[in-house]
């Protein structure tokens, strides 16, 4: 622990608490469960200070919490591997950005030392467009909604991206069921033809099928090649091996894709070991960094992929770029574009599917100081030592 100088004592100093209001690129439709998602979107922030030197990251830690946390000494937060200990994983996007400008490094560096750090070799990182939802509702005609699903995906096309991932299930709630399945088809095909057969098409269907529905959908979008369906229906893994078996008997190969809810979890690990789902989603957020990283141990020599839940949280889009090297098995970033007054992140851009990631300390993202110390004083809170 020498590179951290716990030697000289250093300890949480300040925590700060404040939230900043991003706003997505574009207005977000409804999905299998839930209504017009909008473009707003909060973004918690702590911010800590140890030793003189400051890291910012998302976060939901409560004052209470906070106040158990002033003082701590840093060789009380870290292990030997610089992972963060469970009890401070609240606040571990802070903690793994002050230990990154601490160190002079990129996070990703920190736990794979062998990744690149500069500028003239840079990191970069698949990534799919995670916005298209439910914007069609509002049209009877299915051609008529293909083509306005086109030119959403033609969007994030324009934006760099080369991989789409389609929301499904207009049958579960917000159409009739023949109907919602029949719309689902026609724009999952409509999507494919825009934008091209080298592009990646994944659906997701946030458990709104059953396994008969799922295998029509596949069926009638077999010549799609889609890359993974996730969430065809709640975890059960008699109709995963089920479905499973009939996709091998159909020739397809798509992959399966479940665990952002949490609901079954240490079982959902379990039947990927087992071959019953072949992509674990568990949220960059609210599963969290450190604990990824100790799911990928578990996972090196399977054949199961990674690729984290990200959706309405900003932050997640930076953190799962710095994990992604980390994980043996990494498959894809959920890219969820907003854009947040007070926080740049200029450093990063995606072209050609790819989200470059800058070799700048932490996760290489500036705070605007005074834009983010208006929302402490009108909303949050400071505690020092």
């Amino acid at each position: 622990m020498s590179l951290l100088g716990t030697e000289h004592g250093l300890c949480i100093d300040q925590i700060e608490r404040g939230c900043l209001r991003g706003e997505r690129w574009r207005d977000i439709g409804c999905n299998a469960r839930k209504g017009w998602h909008g473009k707003a979107v909060p973004l918690d922030l702590v911010r800590i200070t140890i030793g003189g030197i400051t890291g910012f990251g998302w976060s939901t830690l409560s004052r209470t919490q906070a106040q158990s946390m002033i003082g701590t000494k840093v060789q009380d937060i870290f292990t030997s591997g610089m992972r963060v200990r469970p009890k401070y994983h609240g606040i571990e996007y802070p903690l793994l950005d002050w230990l990154g400008h601490w160190t002079g490094k990129p996070v990703y560096s920190l736990f794979n030392p062998t990744m690149p750090n500069i500028a003239e070799d840079p990191l970069t990182v698949p990534c799919y467009d995670a916005t298209i939802y439910f914007d069609d509702l509002h049209l009877d005609d299915d051609h008529e909604a293909v083509t306005l699903m086109q030119a959403k995906a033609l969007e994030g096309w324009k934006a760099g991206h080369r991989a789409f991932k389609i929301k499904v299930g207009r049958g579960a709630r917000h159409m009739p069921l023949q109907q919602g399945i029949k719309r689902d088809i026609v724009i999952i095909k409509g999507i494919r033809e825009a934008v091209g057969v080298q592009s990646q098409i994944m659906i997701d269907a946030n458990n709104s099928y059953n396994l008969n529905i799922t295998k029509e959908v596949l069926e009638a979008t077999a010549e799609v090649n889609i890359t993974f369906i996730e969430e065809p229906f709640y975890e059960d893994p008699v109709l995963y091996e089920d479905l499973k078996n009939w996709m091998s008997k159909q020739n397809l190969k798509v992959m399966i894709a479940d665990g952002e809810g949490l609901t079954v979890a240490p079982s959902i690990v379990d039947w990927a070991k087992q071959g019953l789902i072949d992509v674990l989603q568990f949220d960059i957020r609210f599963y969290g960094f450190n604990k990824l990283l100790e799911m990928g141990d578990q996972l090196l020599g399977s054949t199961v992929k990674q690729a984290p839940h990200n959706y309405g949280g900003p932050y997640g889009n930076y953190a799962s770029c710095h994990v992604a090297p980390v994980l043996e098995r990494f498959l894809t970033i959920e890219w969820d574009e907003v854009r947040v007054p007070g926080l740049e992140a200029h450093d990063y851009f995606i072209t050609d599917g790819r989200v470059k990631v800058p070799a700048t300390p932490g996760f290489g993202l500036q705070l605007d100081d005074k834009y983010f110390m208006k929302s402490v004083q009108a909303e949050g809170w400071l505690l020092k030592i």
